[in-house]
């Protein structure tokens, strides 16, 4: 578990935080973009855009559960996850 409040994760950090993942699931508001991370459509550009706010540090909440990554809330997302 990180602090993100302590330490923040940019455009050139996010690599370990992904690493191993087979699915993000990036909710900004209503949205909600889901990546498959083993497809050669997913470039750094895109998956960053999905998952860093205005800022250019990681959205929050992030957290990771197996192969999934989440970044941001949507009650439902979390509900599918944990429910």
């Amino acid at each position: 578990m990180v602090d993100a409040r302590k330490e923040r994760f940019g455009s050139g950090e996010l690599g370990p935080i992904f690493k191993g993942a087979r699915r993000v699931l990036a909710c900004k508001g209503k949205k909600v973009q889901e990546f498959d991370m083993r497809s050669a459509a997913v470039t750094d550009e895109v998956l960053e855009a999905a998952v860093l706010g205005p800022s250019g540090n990681l959205r929050a909440p992030t957290l990771r559960t197996g192969s999934t990554v989440v970044v941001g809330f949507h009650a439902e997302v979390y509900a599918d996850l944990f429910g």
